[in-house]
């Protein structure tokens, strides 16, 4: 952890003390040998030596020699469906959560780093459309899914994802006209300490993101001044803090557009506001680095971007294609994407 933290701190002083911003080189992504071409939409950072990896055709890896090799996890017999997010807990726990209407939204859980799995949970209803998952400890949980008859889908857990209940609608906000949630890396749905979370959404005529101070059990929504489409919206959110956040995204139709992507809060999400510079295009992940609070990285099909302020601005390093990227408690940081893409985060002196 020490070397981690060290490396981090040189990456801080390289940026701040570049002359006009950050040099375009100096971070880049150190792609790893993955064996497989299907695009890797869910990823969990463990450490610089573990990781978990999760998306198309059942597919779930795992690494625990910081990405020299991986391990195909997957459930059996789940070839069809497409594993949008994973959260794990260590080398051995993790839960995974696939996308799609009714019978194709799914949770399994494994303790044994892939060996057995567990379903803990399959949609009955044909119209609900399940997309995130996140973890505020080792057991208490929720997953969320687009609306149905104009209600959010929340699921929680408080036994680590072994069973899971529905949210009453009664404490949820109702969904907008054409308002759902995008699955594209795992990070509609983030939590901050032991109580707070946040939901993206993206579809209708604004973008908002929905905020619970309660473990889920009650809703406040706030609009963000991101562009909304049906291919825009919010697409990530993260936390530092529970007041200190950003909501990222763009319109994933047109990537390379220049459009209202980015926004941050600073308390708690009930008000957003968008900073003077912001990555150019949609970005669908963004992750606060563990140890160094203002540091943020931003990932999407056109590239990676990085802030050393708090988001305020940003400097784009990497042209790579990644859907989604997640930190390590002993700092590390991940990438992973199209064509089985997954990279760890490195210096170029």
């Amino acid at each position: 952890m020490k070397r981690a933290l060290m490396i981090s701190l040189l990456v801080l002083a390289t940026f701040l003390t570049a002359p006009g911003g950050a040099s375009a080189t100096t971070l880049s992504w150190q792609p790893t040998p993955t064996g497989t071409d299907a695009q890797l939409r869910g990823l969990s950072a463990v450490s610089r030596q573990v990781a978990w990896a999760s998306g198309q055709r059942g597919t779930v890896l795992r690494t625990v020699d910081g990405g020299r090799s991986w391990q195909q996890v997957g459930p059996p017999d789940t070839g069809t469906l497409d594993f949008r997010d994973i959260e794990a807990f260590d080398a051995k726990t993790a839960v995974i959560l696939s996308i799609g209407n009714g019978t194709d939204s799914r949770i399994y859980r494994t303790t044994d780093a892939g060996r057995t799995w567990t379903e803990s949970f399959r949609s009955t209803e044909q119209a609900a459309f399940y997309n995130c998952v996140a973890f505020f400890d080792s057991r208490n949980g929720l997953a969320v899914g687009d609306p149905v008859a104009g209600e959010f889908r929340i699921l929680s857990t408080s036994d680590g994802g072994r069973s899971w209940r529905r949210v009453p609608a009664e404490g949820i906000p109702p969904a907008l006209d054409g308002e759902y949630e995008f699955s594209a890396s795992g990070q509609c749905l983030t939590v901050s300490g032991k109580r707070d979370a946040w939901l993206a959404t993206g579809g209708s005529t604004v973008a908002r993101v929905l905020h619970s101070a309660d473990r889920g059990r009650t809703w406040t929504a706030s609009e963000t001044p991101l562009l909304s489409s049906e291919s825009a919206g919010v697409f990530a959110v993260a936390f530092r803090t529970p007041r200190t956040g950003i909501a990222i995204g763009g319109d994933y139709a047109n990537p390379t557009t220049a459009v209202d992507a980015l926004a941050l809060t600073g308390d708690g999400g009930r008000t957003w506001r968008e900073p003077a510079n912001a990555p150019t295009g949609y970005r669908s992940a963004v992750t606060y680095h563990p140890f160094l609070p203002t540091v943020l990285i931003a990932v999407g099909p056109s590239g990676s971007d990085v802030s050393v302020d708090g988001g305020r601005r940003w400097t784009q390093f990497a042209t790579n294609d990644f859907d989604s990227v997640d930190c390590g408690f002993d700092g590390a940081c991940w990438a992973s994407g199209a064509k089985g893409a997954v990279g760890v985060l490195k210096l170029d002196w």
